[in-house]
C-alpha cells in the first residue's frame, strides 16, 4: 500500500481574499438592510414594493427580517473580529440554503421577476462559503 501525499492548495493571492472581503460586506449590507426591512417597516409599505409581504403572515415576515439580519452580521463580524471566525462559514452556509429556499418560494408562487436578487445573493453567499471555508480561511484570535 502506497502512502499518497496530498498537495495542499497554494495561499490565496491579495484578490481572492479583495474578493471575499468584498462580497463579505456586500452581503452584509443587503442581507441586514433586507432583514430591518423587513423586521420594521409596515406590511402595506413592504406589500407596495414586494407582493408577498401582504400575502404571509407578520410572524413569518418578521422572521425572516431576524434570519436576513442574523446571516449578514454572521457574514462579516465573526470575521472581521477574528473572534469565531468559523461562524463566518455558517453564516454563509445559512444564506446559500435561504437563497436556495428563497428561490423556491418565489418560483412556487409565479414571482420569476425576484429571482436575479437571489440569484446574485446565492452566488456571493457561496463564494463566501467556499472561500472562507476552504481557500482562504481567517484564523481567530490569539
Amino acid at each position: 500500500m502506497s502512502d499518497v501525499a496530498t498537495a495542499s492548495a497554494p495561499p490565496a493571492g491579495k484578490l481572492l481574499r479583495a474578493g471575499l472581503w468584498a462580497a463579505q460586506v456586500l452581503i452584509f449590507a443587503g442581507f441586514t438592510l433586507f432583514g430591518c426591512m423587513k423586521f420594521f417597516m409596515p406590511v402595506d409599505q413592504l406589500a407596495a414594493m414586494w407582493v408577498w409581504p401582504g400575502q404571509v403572515p407578520v410572524w413569518f415576515l418578521r422572521l425572516m427580517g431576524i434570519i436576513d439580519f442574523a446571516g449578514g452580521v454572521g457574514v462579516l463580524l465573526p470575521a472581521l473580529t477574528r473572534i469565531q471566525p468559523r461562524l463566518t462559514v455558517l453564516a454563509a452556509l445559512g444564506c446559500v440554503l435561504l437563497q436556495i429556499a428563497a428561490m423556491i418560494f418565489h418560483l412556487s408562487r409565479g414571482e420569476a421577476a425576484a429571482l436575479p436578487l437571489n440569484v446574485i445573493l446565492l452566488a456571493l453567499s457561496a463564494f463566501i462559503l467556499w472561500g472562507r471555508g476552504k481557500r482562504a480561511p481567517i484564523a481567530p484570535r490569539g
